[in-house]
């Protein structure tokens, strides 16, 4: 895998002991907040920004600055478009359902949903589309590397889509064995005979980078 992992299973922000809990109990609560209408706009992403900025900033925690990093690098245009709000929707849920103080918060998704045996990827012309939080970085930047190799990305699921790359950084729900609607659809097309494989984040990151 690439970055995150080392950084997540060790960060401080999950580690009552090393850090105010009131302040990350707080960050759960805001994030969980904002994503109780099931959409993000221009002024609540500002406001967790600057509320980041104000309240935990100071923690140099890498859980922290994963989201801060992406939320500013969002806002540096001045504008939240629509793919960006709902990949901060997804991140805050993500948030929102891990349990803080937990030392596994970097969960690889369960097997169930996901090809086994996984599948050889191939790039050119095969329609990829991503659901949930990658660990590799923001979703604009994992589309850019399918686009650079002949590869497209998909809108939505569909029998048009030949790989649903699942994000690696999961939350609690993976251990209930729920899934979101993206993976549920995926899931409903490959029984149906339609050629889409479901694959986790690390199988597309080991075929990308070996």
């Amino acid at each position: 895998m690439v970055d995150l992992h080392q950084e997540f299973k060790n960060s401080g922000f999950f580690h009552e002991a090393r850090i105010d809990r009131r302040s990350a109990d707080a960050l759960v609560g805001v994030a969980a907040g904002l994503a109780a209408d099931g959409k993000i706009n221009q002024q609540e992403a500002e406001f967790l920004k600057g509320w980041i900025e104000v309240h935990l900033c100071h923690l140099g925690d890498p859980v922290v600055n994963i989201l801060y990093k992406r939320l500013a690098a969002m806002l540096s245009d001045g504008v939240l478009d629509a793919e960006e709000s709902v990949e901060l929707l997804e991140m805050l849920h993500q948030f929102a359902g891990l349990p803080v103080g937990s030392e596994q918060i970097f969960t690889t998704p369960c097997g169930l949903p996901l090809d086994n045996p996984a599948p050889t990827l191939d790039w050119d012309g095969r329609t990829f589309l991503f659901t949930g939080v990658m660990a590799y970085g923001p979703r604009k930047e994992c589309e850019a590397l399918i686009i650079e190799r002949g590869g497209l990305i998909g809108g939505s699921v569909s029998k048009k889509v030949h790989y649903l790359v699942v994000g690696s950084i999961g939350n609690d729900q993976w251990l209930h064995s729920t899934y979101g609607t993206k993976i549920k659809k995926a899931v409903e097309l490959r029984e149906g005979g339609a050629p889409i494989a479901i694959i986790s984040e690390e199988h597309w990151q080991k075929v990308l980078f070996g």
